[in-house]
């Protein structure tokens, strides 16, 4: 017979409590998920606040006298305007604080969806896919206590936003609406956020995957903004009532100051949030309620190889920036032709315009454009050659490369997608841009001109992916650096021709050394240049990474 002793004064092992709550232990995730998130969170809140601040002040410029005002109002008062913008009764007194509203909530508030959606997936569903979640949660926490958790740093992450840009508007001083209307606006950008992260506490429960689900809640805020802007380019209020975008922007801060529309988004978030703890509880950990598809036997030839695995791993991601780029593209292209209608009068954008090659202004607007469409196509690449460093982390890189899988085919197969597909997106994006340029100005030229100026800019997306490449080689814990490079080409290429920035500061990017194709001549010595910085940035990346440790589990 034997017996089993315990050690006097051992703890006793750690389990789930009888009868505990489903919500034990969420106050220590929710401090967990700070600490972890305590350069990521700020950073966000930081850059959606001053960037409010620094809109506002430019407004402020811009449209300095009424005349500015008139101009803007019947550049604005059109389908394409109204679609790019907001709902028109914004236009009926466009003071200073009306204009920040119609031109910045729509698009402010996906932005605030993005922090949202992330927020809930990276401590819920990357948790469990990690394996981390399983493992926490066999000690005394509850089922419910991570999506809590999350849900509420993304509630806490919302409100300090909106306080912040309730107290920093208000003390701006916009002139019309005063403390009322800043409140409001910082309001409704929480309600925002707070409606796509319970969204994404429903997608989590779908997938089984982090990607997929941050993905499928990434499509609700495109779909709620595609739904307001056909809505208010047609004058169809019901069609906007359907999207959650619509009702913070028909709360009409500095205009009307109506709270109600809020409760709708408080009233959907809750639903949404109550759906997805109900999911919870018919799923296994780690686990999706949408079963996981059969693959083949036998894999085919083109998944074994490492370009074929990385491509299979990358089509979600790639189909997805495709889609939106060429309808982005296709959305700009449809105001191309009311271009010099809307921006007559502004005499900022038509110095900046100007500087651009002196070209007409559909040729330099569309310049201008193709700045943003790159900026989008660069996130793509940073995603995709980031890749690697996230599947090294996993664990999955380990298994592959104790095989006869050299570290320069393995990590080079992920390159060539990023920069492969990151071309790819590019042309797309000039697709739409160009199919719909020509359809909405009747010139059939623009369609060849608009996708040579977007595929231009494939030598800068080449450079972006070398300096991830390189820190992934060299630095691999400070990869997400990588993320600098389409921030700053954004700030100064698209911003800086607003606001003046000196010029050095547009050749720090790679993006502006692209001639601004198709105001400007075709120049091909600083695409060579770009393409040969490109090539030496990924082979000393890549020789990095072959004589780096590997991280293992």
């Amino acid at each position: 017979m034997t017996a089993a002793t315990t050690a006097p004064g051992a703890p006793a092992p750690a389990g789930p409590a009888a009868g505990g709550s489903a919500l034990a232990g969420t106050r220590t995730l929710v401090r967990f998920a700070l600490r972890r998130d305590r350069i990521r969170l700020p950073v966000w809140i930081l850059a959606l606040f001053l960037g409010t601040l620094a809109t506002a002040d430019s407004l402020r410029t811009l449209y300095s006298s009424p005349e500015d005002r008139a101009n803007a109002v019947r550049s604005m008062d059109s389908p394409a305007g109204l679609a790019m913008s907001g709902p028109r009764h914004y236009l009926d007194d466009y003071g200073f604080g009306s204009m920040l509203s119609h031109q910045m909530l729509g698009f402010t508030a996906v932005l605030v969806g993005l922090m949202s959606v992330l927020i809930i997936t990276r401590h819920t569903r990357a948790e469990e896919e990690t394996g981390r979640a399983e493992l926490v949660r066999s000690t005394v926490v509850g089922r419910h206590a991570h999506l809590a958790a999350a849900l509420s740093v993304a509630v806490l992450a919302n409100l300090v936003l909106a306080l912040l840009l309730a107290l920093g508007l208000a003390g701006a001083g916009l002139g019309d609406g005063g403390t009322a209307g800043s409140l409001l606006y910082g309001s409704a950008h929480a309600a925002a956020g707070l409606v796509f992260a319970a969204v994404a506490a429903v997608t989590v429960q779908v997938t089984a995957h982090a990607r997929g689900a941050s993905g499928t809640a990434l499509a609700v805020v495109g779909l709620a903004y595609v739904l307001r802007a056909a809505g208010d380019s047609v004058g169809n209020g019901a069609l906007s009532w359907l999207s959650p975008i619509g009702w913070v922007q028909r709360s009409y801060p500095y205009v009307d100051d109506r709270w109600w529309p809020l409760l709708l988004c408080a009233g959907f978030a809750a639903v949404c949030a109550a759906a997805g703890f109900a999911l919870s509880t018919r799923r296994d950990v780690g686990a999706g309620l949408r079963p996981e598809r059969p693959g083949r036997p036998t894999a085919s030839d083109v998944l074994a190889t490492p370009l074929g695995l990385a491509l299979r791993l990358h089509r979600g991601m790639l189909a997805g920036f495709g889609a939106g780029l060429f309808l982005m593209g296709a959305m700009y292209g449809s105001i191309l032709g009311d271009a010099e209608e809307m921006l007559e009068g502004i005499d900022e954008i038509q110095e900046a315009l100007d500087r651009l090659g002196g070209a007409g202004v559909a040729e330099s607007f569309a310049s201008m454009v193709m700045v943003v469409l790159a900026v989008v196509a660069a996130v793509y690449v940073v995603m995709a050659a980031l890749r690697p460093r996230s599947e090294e982390t996993a664990g999955r890189a380990e298994p592959l490369l104790a095989t006869g899988l050299s570290r320069a085919r393995w990590a080079g197969g992920h390159l060539a997608v990023a920069m492969g597909g990151g071309t790819v997106v590019l042309l797309l994006a000039g697709l739409g841009f160009g199919l719909a340029g020509a359809a909405s100005t009747g010139d059939g030229s623009l369609l060849p001109e608009l996708v040579g100026a977007a595929l231009a800019h494939a030598p800068a997306l080449w450079v972006t992916a070398g300096v991830a490449v390189v820190l992934f080689g060299w630095f691999p814990r400070a990869s997400r650096a990588a993320w600098i490079v389409p921030v700053y080409a954004f700030v100064v290429g698209y911003l800086g021709q607003i606001l003046r920035f000196p010029d050095w500061m547009n050749n720090l990017s790679p993006f502006g050394h692209v001639p601004r194709l198709p105001a400007a001549d075709m120049d091909w010595l600083p695409l060579l240049l770009l393409s040969l910085v490109a090539a030496g940035l990924v082979w000393l990346g890549l020789t990095g990474f072959r004589r780096r440790d590997l991280e293992t589990k």
